[in-house]
This record gives C-alpha cells, structure tokens and sequence, in this order.
C-alpha cells in the first residue's frame, strides 16, 4: 500500500460567529505551521479581545497531524476545545488554528450548549476560507556539469517537476520537489544518470 502522501490546509485565515442566549462565540481560523507562530496569534487575539471571557482553542500541525493542542481557557472540561478540534478532524485538516473568543451573555448554556456553540462557530470560520489539497513531498539536489543539462531537463520535463533554487555557474545546481509516492521511482532513474549526483535535502 501507498504511504499516503496527501493532506488538507485552508488556504487562508477565516472567520465565523454563533450567537446563543447573549453569549456571542467568534471563531478565527488561521493557517499554521509552528508553535511559535501559533503564540505569536494567540497573544495578538487576547490584546484585540482583552474583554473577552475564553479564548478557548485547537491546533493541528504538519501532514502527519502529530503536533496538536486543544484547550478550555476555563470552560467546563471537553465543553470547547474538544468540539473545535472535532471539527478540524471531521474536515481532515492540519497546519491549522481555531481560536474560539467567547463573550459571556449572562445565561449558561449547560454542557450541551456550549459543545454546540463551540462546534458551530468552528464550523461556520472553516466554511468561510478554501480548503485546499496539498501533497508531501521530498526535496532534492541536482548537481551535474554542462554537458548533461539536456539529459536533466528532459527528465524534469518527462516527470513534470518544476526546479528551484537554480544555480548555473561553473557547474549546475538546481533543487526539484517530488510528490512523496513517486520519489523513490524517479530517485532510481536520477541515480542511474553517469554523473548526476542528488542528495535529499527535506521532506515537507
């Protein structure tokens, strides 16, 4: 079986609102891709909504989801956070933040309530932004004289990989990103050109 080598962002930040008995719950969506930049946002959103009550949260991060974080910000356990990281897992998506501002209207809601509002403005901000498909993919380094550029580029061409980072000097330098589950056939065919010396650089 293939490694699956596919996994879905939004494209940009988004926002959506959900209104319960007073209570009003903003949800913001942003594209993510450290903890650093995640406390970067999450600072910048409690000065804009100092006045808010919870800043309640979900983050999932890199193509294999193995970073991610839910929080409450003092509401009642698994009540926030755990239905805003539900709606992130039933779209599929990763290199992703909810926040969730609450402004309290006076009435509780009851567990009930809360898990419902919470849900609901997650999923009001993910439908206000793309979704978008993307790919893993391994990067590589093409080192190689003159007298090769032709064989290179056709090869380039044949597997429609785009180069990057290109250096021609007194040699040729040039990087290409290759979709995960064609990496290792088209590795076979540069390690089988005399003279071509790749190396992989990272996978992302």
């Amino acid at each position: 079986m293939l490694f699956e080598d596919t996994y879905y962002e939004i494209e940009s930040e988004s926002e959506g609102l959900f209104k319960d008995r007073g209570s009003k719950f903003i949800a913001k969506a942003f594209p993510v891709y450290s903890e650093e930049e995640i406390k970067d946002i999450q600072a910048n959103l409690r000065k804009e909504y100092y006045d808010a009550r919870h800043h309640c949260y979900s983050y999932i991060l890199k193509p294999e989801k193995s970073a991610f974080r839910i929080n409450d910000d003092g509401e009642p356990s698994g009540s926030a956070g755990k239905p805003i990281h539900g709606q992130l897992l039933s779209h599929n998506l990763t290199n992703i933040l909810v926040v969730v501002i609450r402004y309290f209207g006076g009435t509780k809601l009851g567990i009930p309530g809360l898990i419902n509002a919470y849900k609901t403005a997650t999923k009001e901000a993910l439908a206000n932004t793309k979704i978008i498909k993307k790919t893993v993919n391994d990067v590589y380094s093409l080192e190689f004289e003159y007298p090769l550029m032709n064989v290179v580029m056709r090869l380039l061409k044949d597997e429609n990989l785009k180069q990057q980072n290109s250096k021609f000097e007194i040699s040729c330098y040039l990087e290409v990103s290759i979709r995960k589950n064609d990496s290792q056939r088209i590795k076979e065919t540069m390690d089988n050109i005399h003279g071509l010396k790749t190396k992989h650089i990272r996978t992302e």
